[in-house]
């Protein structure tokens, strides 16, 4: 009976297990992406509110979990959109992803992240825009495009460029650091052939730069070149043609017009006009009112006694500029498979200037290429490339010359050889003769530039990779000096300066990297170290006196005359270690940790290492639960803020704190003596010279919505450089001459930047897109102080004037701020003269005269002078912008780019040698308008000829001008072929199109153009004190060109 009980009871046991178990379920299934249909790893499926009964995927995607009946399951991962689906026995999910633009890769610096991830200032460049421009320069290209990123170039056929980002904390180097295909360079990227590029990120704070620590300071740009994608075989090859001719012209005075203009400034010196030495004859007389008046005006047939030389009218700009011609052709293959990829491409530019005989020209080609030896576990690659690059630069100055050389003058004698000044005239080149000497000084440079690495993935995350880097440049040139007869202008020296200069710069590094995801945690950690060595040699060498004056015979060991030789070589080395964590939680919550730290060879011991760390963080607002009503309309919304201390340590000299006894060396070559220059003391820097170090404070924040159509970045950041390298004055007393360069300079630069961009489409038929960004930085010198004492640094100073320069570095101020007196109109009547005096009753400008310029006493001591000199303006903007709208429609395409700047201040330095009226020259056609007793209402000062009233003074705000334009710099059109039609001759793709590059700008400049950056220019020793000033630099052209793409 006992056994038939427990028999029963099992029984029942078992029939309610059974039910039990009826009443659950077991769901297998898999995971993939809709993009690409792979597997999904690490997914996580649970049952829908009840977190504590779930699963995640593994290595093939695949789920096993047990669930009650009738349930809902809820599979997510990140970057991916969740979904919930209700449990059955077998299920296949595929998961889409989120917005594409979430999901971008971004290089950051020896590694990638998703662009949903970052928490530094990271601006990522459209590719797509740039490459419909017709534009040499890369990097040129992006002017206007990232905020906080001020680019400026003038019309140079080499198309160089300034960049600066986030503005300048440091009299020294302010270029931003270039890394390419992870090889630093600051080397200019018009040697690069823009149509290699497949992507350029710019890194703006400290969180996001700092993992390349002492060069870091000024900002990075990492440009990534193009490589072989898996499938056929890629052929892609586009070709163009280009006209540029100036977009504006000052206008100067013709014979005529000149003549008149002498005519009043003697008569108003009281002067007899028909005494000048140029060939000018006048007939004049006095009005009804007792002014003067001309009546006549001629000229000599001839100017010089030799009757050689005839009167003329010449228009010497139109003589000096052309239509310049720019031609432009590319061919790329491309291939991929799972074994590698490669791609190698051939390029050829050529710019003919607008100014005569100046001219750049470009070979490039390129090998990128990368082996999987061992699967995936072991790869070696390489990119490499080579440029061979010459030019004909326009000589120094010369627009300047163009404008103020003579019209009366012609540019060939009755002999047919170049005229020049004769008589009373001023002694100045033929522009046209010079421009022809110049033409043979054409320099060639060399570029090798390229990397070769191992990368090691023995396992899943983890990743080891070794990198050496080259970057190796020579240039070459000769510059001629050929004799000269022109008139006045006489030279019967001939010589040539053979010059060399070669750049080796090398690098190795080793990184290991490791990611890890579990579940809602994801990070990935790196570390590394790097070797950095740069020499830098050059040599010249001098020969006078050649027999036969062509450049094919005119090598220096064929000179029988002076001889001369000087060279000189540098170097330095860096050694770092770093090491990087990114760490996200549940893809809200993010947070980065960089710290590298260098070694500089240029500093002494004690002193030559430096640790530059940073750290930011970031908030996924919109995957809270609160937000969840929303999680329909945003994206993304991220919060984010960054510390980090980045280092400089570029300086004008590599060695400043070892002493130079000499600087140069006498050589023997082919049995004759090649003389160096004279040995002497150069300025030795204190021991205990060190980095200079910026620290950066950032916060941001990163908006995306509508899935992905509309986006917005701001950032607002206050950016400290301090221990600033500046140039430092040797006492007498010491005996040694020159500068030392000491730590004794604070920086400040803060400001904000906004990018707001949406893309749309109209009945799916018109694709649009419009974007806008503005960006503001204001720049401060904070402390410039050496032993206690407050320190000024003077900039460029302008001809015919003494005292402080035209711009300065001074605590309080912007650097490089505009130093002039200000000038208050002119002197109306002969009362307001009188009554312009100081407290002691005496004239405040006692030699002026009705009509002369007024000049306030900003210091109130009675007297104008340079002591008057103070803060009327920066060269910096204030802010700048760009504005970019385009769309596609039925096989077009086109797009428009604005940009500009507002506040910045423009010293015109041509305006001050056309308006001065020394007749050192040509003048100003405003001149015609200057005061005279009968044309009172002007503004234009009274024209005379001694300036006892320094109207013609340098030093005053009279020629500085507002900088602010905004300016259409491109305008691309384009038309696809197609399909159809492609197919048929065997092409993938056919573009033709028309692009126009400052087609115009609105400004109240008068000089070329106002977008002026830094440069070599004479009397300015640190590049960023010519910020501002014009010199009369090359005119910025309006550019129309039509092209081809084709795509085999």
């Amino acid at each position: 009976m006992e056994g038939i009980k427990r028999s029963l009871l099992f029984a029942l046991f078992l029939i309610i297990c059974t039910i039990v178990q009826a009443q659950r379920l077991t769901v297998q299934g898999k995971v993939v992406s809709k993009t690409d249909g792979e597997p999904i790893i690490g997914a996580t499926v649970i049952e829908t509110n009840q977190t504590g009964n779930g699963t995640i995927t593994n290595i093939d995607g695949n789920f096993t979990l047990s669930v009650p009946q009738g349930v809902e399951l809820t599979i997510s991962y990140i970057g991916f959109k969740t979904v919930n689906v209700k449990a059955q026995a077998t299920l296949n999910i595929t998961l889409e992803e989120e917005s594409e633009l979430l999901q971008e890769i971004v290089v950051t610096g020896y590694t990638t992240q998703r662009k949903a991830d970052l928490t530094g200032a990271i601006s990522v460049v459209s590719m797509d825009e740039i490459a419909k421009q017709n534009e040499n320069n890369p990097i040129k290209a992006l002017q206007g495009r990232v905020p906080g990123m001020n680019i400026t170039a003038d019309g140079n056929p080499s198309g160089n460029a300034t960049v600066r980002i986030r503005g300048i904390g440091t009299l020294n180097n302010n270029d931003p650091l270039y890394i390419i295909d992870g090889v630093p360079t600051k080397s200019g990227m018009h040697e690069l052939n823009g149509n290699d590029i497949e992507s350029i990120q710019v890194l703006k704070d400290a969180a996001s730069a700092s993992i390349y620590g002492s060069r870091a300071a000024n900002g990075v740009i990492i440009i990534t070149t193009k490589k072989g994608k898996e499938g056929q075989i890629k052929i892609n090859f586009d070709a163009s043609i280009a006209a540029s001719m100036y977009t504006n012209k000052m206008e100067v005075l013709n014979a005529e017009e000149y003549g008149r203009a002498m005519w009043q400034a003697y008569v108003n010196e009281g002067q007899d006009p028909n005494t000048n030495a140029l060939g000018y004859k006048y007939s004049w007389g006095y009005d009804a009112n007792g002014y003067p008046q001309l009546n006549n005006i001629s000229m000599s047939k001839y100017l010089d006694s030799a009757n050689t030389v005839p009167a003329a009218d010449t228009d010497w700009f139109d003589e000096t500029t052309r239509t310049g011609i720019i031609q432009q052709y590319n061919v790329s293959v491309s291939n991929g498979s799972e074994k590698g990829s490669s791609f190698f491409s051939l390029g050829y530019y050529k710019n003919i200037g607008i100014i005569k005989d100046s001219d750049f020209e470009r070979f490039s080609a390129r090998m990128n290429s990368d082996y999987n030896l061992i699967g995936k576990f072991l790869t070696i690659g390489e990119h490499f490339t080579l440029n061979r690059t010459s030019e004909v630069q326009a000589p120094g100055g010369f627009l300047q010359n163009v404008l103020q050389f003579n019209p009366s003058l012609p540019v060939y004698d009755i002999n047919g050889e170049y005229a020049g000044p004769v008589g009373g005239y001023p002694d100045r080149e033929n522009p046209v003769a010079r421009l022809d000497r110049n033409s043979d000084n054409r320099y060639t440079y060399w570029r090798m530039f390229g990397d070769a690495y191992i990368n090691l993935n023995p396992f899943k995350g983890f990743n080891v990779r070794s990198t050496f880097g080259l970057d190796y440049a020579q240039k070459s040139q000769r510059i001629f000096t050929y004799p000269i007869t022109e008139g006045n202008v006489t030279n019967d020296k001939n010589a040539v300066e053979a010059k060399q200069e070669h750049w080796t710069k090398w690098m190795w590094n080793a990184i290991a990297t490791y990611n890890l995801e579990i579940g809602k945690h994801r990070g990935d950690a790196m570390v590394g170290m790097e070797l950095n060595r740069e020499d830098d040699i050059n040599f010249s060498g001098y020969k006078e006196d050649y027999s036969i004056l062509t450049p094919d015979y005119m090598w220096p060991n064929a000179g029988s005359g002076t001889a001369q030789a000087y060279g000189s070589g540098e170097g330095y080395s860096l050694v770092s270690f770093f090491g990087k964590l990114n760490y996200t939680y549940d893809d809200k919550y993010l947070l980065s940790m960089t710290v590298r730290r260098d070694g500089s060879s240029r500093f002494r011991s004690g002193h030559q290492y430096g640790a530059f760390p940073s750290a930011s963080i970031g908030w996924n607002i919109n995957r809270e639960k609160f937000f969840k009503p929303l999680e329909n309309v945003f994206d993304q919304l991220k919060l984010r803020f960054s510390y980090g201390k980045l280092g400089n340590q570029e300086m004008t000299s590599y060695y400043p704190t070892q002493s130079v006894v000499s600087d140069g060396m006498n050589y023997v070559m082919n049995n004759s003596p090649w003389f160096g220059s004279m040995p002497y003391v150069q300025a030795i820097s204190p021991a205990n010279l060190t980095w200079e170090n910026t620290e950066t404070y950032n916060i941001g924040l990163d908006v995306s919505l509508l899935n992905g159509r509309l986006t917005l970045t701001a950032d607002a950041y206050v950016k400290n450089t301090n221990d600033v390298l500046l140039p430092i004055p040797s006492t007498a007393s010491t005996g040694i001459s020159g500068n030392s360069i000491q730590n004794a300079g604070q920086v400040r630069n803060k400001g904000f930047e906004l990018a707001v961009n949406y893309r749309g489409a109209i009945k799916e038929k018109f694709n649009y897109y419009i974007g806008a960004n503005i960006a503001a930085d204001k720049n401060e010198v904070t402390k410039i102080t050496l032993g206690g004492q407050n320190l000024m640094i003077s900039g460029y100073s302008a001809h015919g004037a003494g005292g402080r320069g035209i711009n300065m570095f001074a605590e309080g101020h912007p650097m490089s701020y505009f130093n002039l007196i200000e000038t208050d109109g002119l002197f109306r009547s002969a009362e307001e003269i009188a009554n312009y005096k100081n407290k002691d009753g005496e004239l405040i400008q006692p030699a002026a005269q009705v009509g002369d310029v007024r000049y306030k006493d900003w210091n109130g001591d009675g007297k104008i002078n340079t002591d008057d000199q103070h803060d009327v303006g920066s060269p910096f903007p204030d802010f700048t912008f760009g504005i970019r709208l385009g769309g596609e429609w039925n096989n077009f395409d086109f797009n428009l780019f604005f940009d500009g700047m507002v506040g910045n201040k423009i010293y015109n330095y041509p305006r001050y040698r056309l308006e001065s009226g020394n007749f050192n020259g040509n003048m100003s056609t405003v001149l015609a308008n200057s005061w005279r007793p009968d044309n009172q209402n002007t503004d234009i000062p009274r024209f005379s000829k001694t300036d006892g009233a320094d109207n013609k003074w340098a030093y005053t705000d009279r020629w500085l001008e507002d900088g602010s334009y905004i300016r259409l710099k491109t305008l691309d059109i384009g038309y696809t072929l197609p399909k159809v039609l492609t197919k048929k001759i065997k092409l993938e793709n056919v573009r033709i199109y028309t692009s126009m590059e400052n087609l115009f700008t609105l400004t109240k400049y008068s000089g070329y153009t106002p977008d002026l950056g830094e440069s070599s220019v004479a009397g300015v020793a640190y590049n960023v004190f010519s910020r501002g000033i014009d010199q009369g630099r090359y005119p910025l052209p309006r550019t129309i060109s039509f092209g081809i793409q084709v795509n085999l």
